[in-house]
């Protein structure tokens, strides 16, 4: 078990520290390399922490990846529907190793700890008692304010840490249902969250008072949004609305349409659905380096 202060956050010499002094072949064997990365030499040594975080509904755990030496900028990642787990780790890793300091929270702690899912590889959107499943984990995180107070507790969390350099913005990046809670975090915290991104994010732009495209004028932080071709097909004017907002707002956002994907495709464990594929590294690959590039320009 892990070692914390009465705050949540992990005491020094934790147990569960674990230094990646040769991240890639880490990642290699762990079966969870989705991507290229640069040479090991050139990889940073990171750690990751297994930590609790206070919010006003309890508590909630999370992954806490930095480089091990210096601070650095925050950023949050808002998973997708499965939830805290090896690939979203992987992830947190990756994005450590560039020079961040990042937070994978489990999204849905009030309902259960992370893994929530054991096993995604046999889910299916199709099945009727698989998409039961899910009501029950999304229902207290879209209550309303909930996010947002959540994302204050993260963004709090971070700037509590000394790895955190906070006198820079912090990015935040959502996946699937992460994409409207990407906007949740940049709307409630203009003043502290300077970039954006989510990638094929659903929801983004509904007929509801609470659609999270209403937000836009609220938002400071320079956007970016990786659109899945499935989800432009069945809602093509969702990016039109979208952009206009930003137009509107005078906001800064890129908005793309990354041809021949599916919903998903940015995540490397994500289960085929009707036979179909949904992982597409080549466009993973390129949706990762817009991310980066964002942060490297906005997180000033």
């Amino acid at each position: 078990m892990s070692t914390r202060d009465r705050d949540g956050r992990m005491t020094p010499g934790a147990p569960e520290d674990r230094s990646r002094r040769n991240f890639v072949a880490l990642s290699a064997a762990a079966g969870l390399v989705a991507v290229s990365r640069p040479a090991a030499a050139t990889v940073p040594e990171t750690v990751e922490r297994d930590v609790e975080i206070r919010t006003a509904d309890g508590r909630c755990d999370a992954a806490f990846i930095y480089p091990a030496a210096g601070a650095h900028p925050g950023a949050l990642i808002w998973t997708d529907i499965f939830g805290l787990r090896p690939s979203m780790r992987e992830m947190g890793r990756r994005l450590a190793a560039s020079g961040y300091a990042v937070l994978v929270p489990n999204l849905f702690y009030r309902t259960a700890r992370a893994p929530v899912f054991a096993d995604i590889s046999a889910f299916s959107f199709q099945k009727e008692g698989d998409r039961a499943r899910l009501p029950p984990l999304t229902g207290p995180l879209n209550a309303a304010g909930a996010a947002e107070a959540d994302a204050r507790a993260y963004i709090d969390f971070l700037d509590a840490q000394r790895q955190v350099d906070k006198a820079r913005k912090i990015g935040c990046q959502g996946y699937c249902m992460g994409g409207p809670l990407v906007m949740r975090t940049a709307a409630s915290n203009p003043e502290r969250v300077g970039a954006g991104a989510s990638f094929h994010g659903g929801g983004l732009v509904t007929d509801q008072p609470s659609s999270p495209h209403l937000l836009v004028p609220k938002i400071r932080a320079r956007m970016y949004f990786a659109v899945a071709a499935s989800d432009d097909a069945r809602q093509p004017d969702a990016k039109d609305v979208l952009r206009a907002a930003f137009q509107a707002a005078k906001g800064s956002a890129e908005i793309e349409v990354y041809a021949g994907t599916q919903h998903g495709w940015c995540v490397p464990d994500m289960p085929p659905q009707a036979g179909t594929p949904i992982y597409s590294r080549p466009d993973a690959e390129r949706a990762w380096g817009k991310l980066l590039e964002l942060y490297r320009t906005a997180l000033a």
